[in-house]
Parts: C-alpha cells; structure tokens; sequence
C-alpha cells in the first residue's frame, strides 16, 4: 500500500511565499525579526504563517536579533563613529529587544567612547583653519557633530575643548 503525502493546508503556499519574501530581504542585508515581521505585516502576511517562517529562519540561523546587533554596532562605530546614544536608538528603532540592546554594549570599555570622539574631533580639527575669532563657531560645530552621533554632552564640551586647546599648542609649535 502506498503511503500518500498529507494534504496540502491552504497556508503551506502562504508560508513559501512569506519565507521567500524574508529570504530576498535578507540577501540584501542582515535583518532583525521585527523588521521581517513588519515587512510580513505590510505585505498582508498572518502573524500565525510570520510567527512559523520566522521561528524556523531563527532555528536555522539565518536570523539572529544579537549577532545583527553586535554587526550593527560595530559596523555604525567603524563608518560613522556612533556613540552609546545613538547606537541603542538606531537598535531600538530596528526592534531589537532592550535585554539583547544590553548585553551588545555592555562589553564597552569606559575610554573607548571617549577615544572614539577624541578621534572624531582631531580628524575634523585637522580639515580646519584655527582663527581666534572662529572659536565658537568652530565649537559649536565640533559639538554638533559629537552630539549627533550620540556622544554625552559633558563629554563632548570636555573632548572639543581639551581637542581645541591641543591642536592650538600643536600649529604654534
């Protein structure tokens, strides 16, 4: 006696389509399950055939809300020179969960987001002419642009300063 495949259920085709339209998402790039599922949403999708695609994606591996958020973090660092602010907005933005947020920034070492926006800023002040009367402009604009990228304003008035003070003494010499 032969044994006959199960019924097709009127979701199955549902599903290919749905995981076929997470697949082509996540070829362009890394992805997380808030944003898949936003875009299941948007495109009429039940959060029943969201909810099975996307829990068989994450049992493959193919969607992981922490590794996209340590890529997140370290590739917004290294091109735009993001501070702790705007890195847990950028995340919270894409859904990530506030436990994982957490836990991806929780190994920052204290100075590395000060050496980050000392780095910034003498890249910026070595573009510039230092004039006496420039100095609040110049200020306000190193501030601005810290303060953007998420850096704390303390730290940002003490790093522009300090930075400020050093490039001077540096150019007199």
């Amino acid at each position: 006696m032969k044994s006959c495949p199960p019924p097709l259920t009127s979701e199955a085709p549902r599903e290919e389509q749905a995981r076929d339209v997470c697949l082509r998402l996540l070829t362009v790039r890394a992805r997380t399950r808030a944003e898949l599922a936003g875009q299941l949403a948007k495109r009429g999708y039940s959060e029943e055939v969201s909810d099975r695609v996307l829990d068989r994606l994450e049992q493959v591996g193919l969607v992981d809300d922490a590794d996209f958020a340590e890529q997140w973090v370290r590739s917004r660092r290294a091109n735009a020179g993001k501070g702790r602010r705007a890195l847990i907005a950028e995340l919270r933005t894409k859904g990530v969960d506030k436990d994982i947020i957490e836990a991806t920034l929780a190994d920052d070492e204290p100075g590395a987001e000060r050496a980050r926006a000392e780095r910034l800023v003498a890249d910026k002040l070595r573009r510039e002419k230092l004039t006496d009367s420039d100095d609040v402009k110049l200020t306000r604009r190193l501030v601005g642009m810290l303060a953007r990228r998420g850096y704390s304003q303390t730290m940002v008035f003490d790093v522009v300063k300090v930075a400020l003070a050093n490039e001077r003494e540096r150019r007199q010499v």
